[in-house]
Parts: C-alpha cells; structure tokens; sequence
C-alpha cells in the first residue's frame, strides 16, 4: 500500500470500555483475518484495508486505511456494527468519522 495513494479515515469513540473491545473485535476477527493486538491496541488486516485501533481510559482511536476511498469508507460501517455488538449495555456509540 503506497501512503501517496492510501485513503484514510478515522474517528474516536468515547466508552470506558474501550481497551475490553478492542481486545473483543480482535480475537473475533482473528479467526478469519491477519490480526495483531497488544494491551489495548490493535490492528486488523482486511483484503482491501488496515483497521488500527487504540484504546484510551476514555475511548477508541480507530483509523481505517486503504487504497479504494470505498472501500475504507463501506468499513466504517463494519467496525462500528462490531464494536456496538460488544458495547450493547452502553448508549449508543458514537461515531465521527472524518477523512484524514
């Protein structure tokens, strides 16, 4: 992946919980996907981009890069279904996405 053509998003999620989730997507995706996770941090690399993930005591960092702005874009709507499956007794999340 070449960083001159690469598209970025990303966004951060405010939950207390945020290292738990990471940790949560991460053993769920590994099964299928190359995963890296460290502590409170992760990364998920998917056919088409790369999902990074950093936990806080506040929230999530998350950026989702890939070569095909569509393709980053349609997995925005992945990461969050997953993390609001492991966030379920929280409010609603919430979700800034924005082009880097």
């Amino acid at each position: 992946m070449t960083t001159e053509t690469a598209h970025t998003i990303a966004a951060y999620v405010t939950t207390a919980s945020g290292g738990k989730y990471v940790r949560q997507l991460c053993k769920h995706w590994s099964h299928k996907l190359e995963v890296e996770v460290e502590g409170d941090a992760g990364k998920v690399v998917f056919p088409d981009a790369v999902t990074t993930m950093s936990a806080d005591e506040a929230g999530i960092a998350i950026a989702i890069t890939g070569q095909e702005r569509e393709s980053v874009e349609r997995l925005t709507d992945v990461v969050a279904r997953h993390i609001d499956r492991f966030a379920f007794r929280e409010d609603p999340l919430t979700y800034d996405w924005k082009w880097q």
